[in-house]
């Protein structure tokens, strides 16, 4: 899709929100349920039971959750049970929770092996092994095997011919490693007429099948997170590694890694060459084409006969990396949101509060392998697309202390006025407000539905301690570092917001 679909979509989304807008205008005058249920079930939300969810979800028994595992599987059970308790009725396939889609996935097993073969005299060299997790992951989607071979350096390993662009022309990579580097060289939040053009080669399953396609053994990815969210290429070997890694292959080439990357920007001209460097790679794993993904989606059928078909919708994702070949928590990213999801449909299940719309929630499988059952989801709705109100989505809620919404305010700020009152008379926490716009490959599950014209939240947290170490996609994103009060009060707005959104009188419609 080029910038101005993406634009008009944008657009649409905005028209598509104007009910929800005449709903937050009239909000002030509306009978609001019985107060001292409505604020006896926002206290009942509480940062212990909230954190509960977060360390029970990060915990080993998952095995991180990568979707269409055993261990994704048995967290999906073990959510459903509390939906099930709080009186969410499923509303997956055939009467159960579980919508179930198409989604192959790749285990990754012990024995990856990583090193640099630096030579000390005639046919003499050492290894440097590179050490898992500080310096490079093994491709979670890697084919097994092992590769010693040349590297040779594509920049971002792109072939476009309509551009007059190709990161290969001249050189010979057949048998040997190519190192390629994330993106493409055109931003867009600067730029997004020209990214529209480049965007297609922004992928990650597109640098892989375009160096296997080159005849390439293997990649080198200048990318330091392990990554289940890129397709599984027979016989070609993947790793994932950090600046430690680059340097050193461009260590005695005349040549600075940064400034190269730079220079590919500036000027849209390729700089590939041979860094005359030779690495072993080694990843054992284990591909399941046959996999299958998972939604666990719950509703609350709303009381009133014509408002209850206007539907809310609450999503997190479940899933994440899994084993990698050691485990990956996912605390933050994603347990953090699913606990702050489940204490606001316990509140909405329990409160005896009415709610007149329908309210869905929505546990989505595959975010962290490319966002696929959102986009299953968004294809196969369980209530019409076109009669969703709003889309509240959840993302690594858990660091921090300040609240972050994109789509709030800029995009959608009649549906966030809402979230602005119920924060300044009930939760008093700082929040930060921007648009969103998602012209880049989509990152969260928030943007199959802005695509879809729904109007959309995300919501997330910033600001707070520093953590002494990376977590995302690593091995240190664990239950210490969240903040389960940001958890309570997220929790707490989500809550009262989706009260309020839910018994809004219906839009008045003028001729």
């Amino acid at each position: 899709m080029d910038s101005r679909g993406l634009r008009r979509k944008a657009v649409l989304a905005l028209v598509a929100v104007a009910s929800i807008g005449v709903l937050a205008a009239q909000q002030a005058s509306a009978p609001v349920a019985n107060d001292q249920h409505l604020l006896a079930a926002m206290h009942a939300i509480s940062s212990v039971t909230l954190f509960d969810y977060v360390k029970e979800l990060a915990s080993p028994k998952y095995q991180g959750r990568l979707t269409g595992t055993p261990g994704f599987e048995a967290a999906a059970k073990w959510a459903e049970q509390l939906l099930k308790d709080w009186k969410v009725r499923p509303a997956g396939d055939n009467g159960a929770y579980e919508q179930h889609f198409p989604n192959p996935y790749t285990l990754v097993l012990p024995g990856e092996r990583l090193s640099l073969r630096i030579p000390v005299a005639p046919d003499e060299f050492i290894e440097r092994p590179y050490v898992y997790d500080d310096e490079y992951f093994p491709g979670s989607t890697s084919d097994s095997g092992t590769v010693t071979s040349d590297v040779v350096y594509v920049g971002y390993g792109i072939t476009a011919p309509e551009l007059g662009y190709d990161e290969y022309q001249g050189l010979d990579v057949k048998g040997k490693l190519v190192l390629v580097e994330p993106e493409v060289p055109v931003q867009p939040e600067t730029n997004g007429d020209e990214f529209a053009k480049w965007r297609p080669y922004s992928f990650h399953d597109y640098k892989v099948q375009n160096a296997s396609r080159h005849g390439a053994a293997g990649m080198v990815y200048d990318y330091h997170i392990a990554n289940p969210n890129c397709v599984f290429v027979r016989n070609f070997l993947l790793s994932y590694v950090g600046t430690t890694v680059a340097d050193d292959l461009f260590a005695g080439t005349g040549r600075k890694h940064d400034a190269v990357v730079q220079l590919i920007r500036q000027t849209r001209k390729p700089a590939s060459f041979d860094l005359k460097k030779t690495m072993t790679m080694k990843n054992v794993t284990e591909h399941h084409p046959e996999g299958i993904g998972a939604n666990v989606v719950g509703i609350l059928e709303g009381s009133d006969p014509a408002l209850k078909n206007e539907v809310i919708i609450i999503g997190a994702h479940l899933d994440h990396l899994g084993m990698n070949d050691q485990l990956m928590p996912g605390a933050n990213d994603n347990a953090s949101a699913d606990a702050v999801l489940l204490g606001a449909a316990q509140a909405l299940g329990q409160s005896g509060v009415p709610l007149k719309r329908t309210v869905v929630f929505i546990l989505f499988g595959a975010e962290e392998q490319g966002v696929k059952g959102s986009e299953y989801y968004v294809a196969h709705p369980v209530t019409p697309n076109n009669r969703v109100k709003a889309m509240l989505n959840l993302e690594s809620v858990g660091h921090g202390d300040r609240i972050t919404a994109s789509g709030g305010g800029g995009n959608f700020a009649d549906a966030w006025a809402f979230f602005e009152r119920n924060n300044a008379k009930y939760v008093h926490r700082q929040i930060g407000v921007r648009p969103t716009t998602n012209l880049g490959r989509p990152r969260q599950d928030a943007a199959h539905f802005m695509w879809a014209n729904i109007p959309t939240i995300s919501f997330g947290a910033s600001g707070g301690r520093s953590i002494p170490v990376p977590t995302y996609h690593t091995t240190h994103d664990t239950p210490e570092f969240v903040n389960p009060e940001i958890l309570q009060d997220l929790a707490r707005l989500v809550y009262l917001s989706v009260v309020e959104m839910a018994n809004a009188p219906a839009t008045v419609t003028t001729h």
